[in-house]
């Protein structure tokens, strides 16, 4: 446990909406960081990781998104959890350290011995405190969160290499074209103060150089130069790559679930992987039933109070119904998002597929998928209003908001 004159601050990256254009059609009705993962916005799952955290003073979201568009969750989620959380708004991008960096006064207001960084959409189990022992146990400037992936995956994301004694950090390259290592960076860190130092070191190379030299007319033309400002400093390649091997970062290696959420089908992967840790952490939140009185339930399940659901429906594994939905006889959901307003019609079937707002599935339809994630139609995502007629089966596909099918479509978008 952490002693009682300690301090912590948590900081949560929420992106903007240039950086939501994967997860559409979901993200033109709500910023993606407020999507719905088992029944909680997605932002909401690091920032209850953040609250189990011994002496944390604050919570910062940063992002490029309207302070509007958080103002409500972030009154609501202040007052749910009991700790302070607030949106500051970035009014250009500063790179991932430099964002950090540009708030340096607002983090610094609480004097905290120690700062955690997380991107908000990662999905993992958010090993915090533990993160932030070894962290002191390793009496660096800064600790990351890092998991094991197939050789196959491992390009895709920052790989490092760590001593496997010391776990110290030796090397870091962000998504290489040659495989280094299957150790990749999960996007979780925590920090002493003295991280605003090294970025502003950064910033202060940069300046020094651009007055030392002149750059030549075809240097300044390359995207290297033309698009990094000095106050724009990224962490991965700035500050992780030129740091490692010199005693300043190590790493805490999680054997836990973790994924990365940029798409609609890796946000049903991470919805289910949050409803199985509710089974260890919030029990309380998953829905049972037998058929009896309640619909039959099997698996992991979460289902909102105002939600009506038919005793005959059959609903799970890894279902996710929200407000106001109704659920009719004989209905069949598996590994679905239903989101708020939605009515499913008798004996209509849902599988591999998230269900928009206020959409409406007929009888006897189908809206199903092959359950690949990362297939580009490996789950059907229906927009906003869409109406699916009885007797209506939609496959592999991505419907657009406010259409209405009446006939058969599979690995379509329908735009």
């Amino acid at each position: 446990m952490g002693s009682s004159d300690e301090r912590i601050v948590a900081v949560i990256m929420v992106g903007g909406p240039t950086k939501g254009t994967r997860f559409r059609p979901l993200s033109l009705n709500i910023p993606k960081p407020l999507f719905p993962l088992a029944g909680q916005p997605m932002v909401h799952h690091p920032i209850s990781a953040c609250k189990r955290i011994p002496n944390l003073a604050q919570i910062y979201l940063i992002g490029f998104y309207e302070e509007r568009e958080f103002a409500l969750f972030v009154s609501s989620i202040s007052n749910e959890l009991k700790v302070p959380v607030r949106y500051l708004r970035e009014d250009k991008p500063h790179g991932s350290a430099g964002g950090l960096y540009n708030f340096r006064d607002f983090i610094m207001e609480d004097d905290p011995s120690h700062i955690f960084l997380l991107n908000c959409d990662v999905c993992c189990s958010f090993p915090l405190s533990e993160m932030l022992e070894g962290h002191k146990s390793y009496d660096g400037l800064g600790t990351i969160l890092v998991n094991k992936v197939s050789p196959e995956l491992a390009s895709q994301f920052g790989e490092l290499v760590a001593d496997p004694i010391t776990n110290e950090l030796l090397h870091y390259t962000e998504k290489p074209e040659t495989f280094v290592s299957d150790r990749i960076n999960c996007g979780v860190y925590v920090f002493t103060p003295e991280i605003f130092t090294a970025i502003q070191g950064v910033s202060t190379q940069r300046k020094e150089r651009a007055t030392l030299r002149r750059v030549t007319s075809f240097e300044a033309l390359q995207p290297a130069n033309r698009n990094l400002p000095t106050d724009f400093v990224r962490l991965d390649q700035d500050i992780l790559s030129p740091l490692a091997g010199k005693k300043q970062f190590y790493v805490y290696e999680t054997m836990d679930f973790w994924e990365q959420i940029k798409t609609p089908g890796m946000s049903l992967k991470s919805s289910g992987l949050y409803l199985a840790q509710y089974r260890i952490i919030s029990p309380d939140l998953l829905a049972g039933g037998d058929g009896s009185k309640n619909a039959t339930i099997s698996g992991d399940v979460y289902i909102h109070p105002s939600a009506k659901v038919h005793p005959t429906a059959k609903i799970g594994p890894n279902v996710s119904i929200s407000a106001n939905a109704r659920i009719g006889a004989g209905v069949r959901l598996v590994s679905c998002i239903i989101l708020d307003g939605v009515e499913i019609k008798e004996n209509a079937v849902v599988i591999h597929a998230i269900v928009g707002w206020k959409s409406s599935i007929g009888r006897w339809s189908r809206v199903q998928a092959s359950g690949d994630y990362n297939a580009k139609l490996g789950v059907t995502i229906l927009g906003e209003s869409v109406t699916v007629e009885d007797e209506v089966v939609v496959t592999n596909s991505i419907v657009l908001p406010n259409k209405t099918l009446n006939l058969s479509v599979q690995d379509e978008i329908l735009l």
